[in-house]
């Protein structure tokens, strides 16, 4: 199923998504090109937040990116595995916006799904490759 191959694309878009906040943030701040990374310091909470949304989007990418690629390769053909793509897909989308306005208890609850959503597609390429 192509979808898995779409869904690790999208996913890789969804970890810059953060980043234009972070942008914003270091603009308003003043950017610094001679200690960009020492400015993360200085921004502003919401900046800060949004920097770690970003961060956090590339070590759930590795996990998710491995999971449907398994999937891919040993033919997992269920609606599950294509619901569990796109909730996990919103839930990353969900997890940046609800860091980025500091509101922990749903950002952790987005933070569950997706993890629960990758698990759940190498649990599904196992028992496919298994059978």
């Amino acid at each position: 199923m192509t979808i898995f191959l779409y869904s690790i694309a999208a996913a890789s878009i969804l970890i810059y998504l953060p980043f234009l906040v972070v942008a914003y943030a270091r603009v308003r701040t003043g950017y610094d090109i001679s200690a960009p990374r020492a400015m993360f310091d200085k921004l502003p909470p919401y900046g800060q937040r949004a920097y770690w949304a970003h961060q956090n989007s590339f070590e759930a990418f590795m996990i998710f990116a491995t999971a449907a690629l398994m999937a891919y390769v040993t033919g997992v053909h269920s609606p599950l595995a294509v619901g569990v793509v796109i909730a996990f897909l919103m839930a990353r989308l969900l997890y940046s916006i609800f860091y980025i306005l500091n509101i922990p208890v749903l950002r952790s609850l987005m933070f569950g799904i997706g993890s629960l959503g990758s698990a759940t597609l190498i649990v599904l390429s196992i028992i496919q490759a298994t059978a």
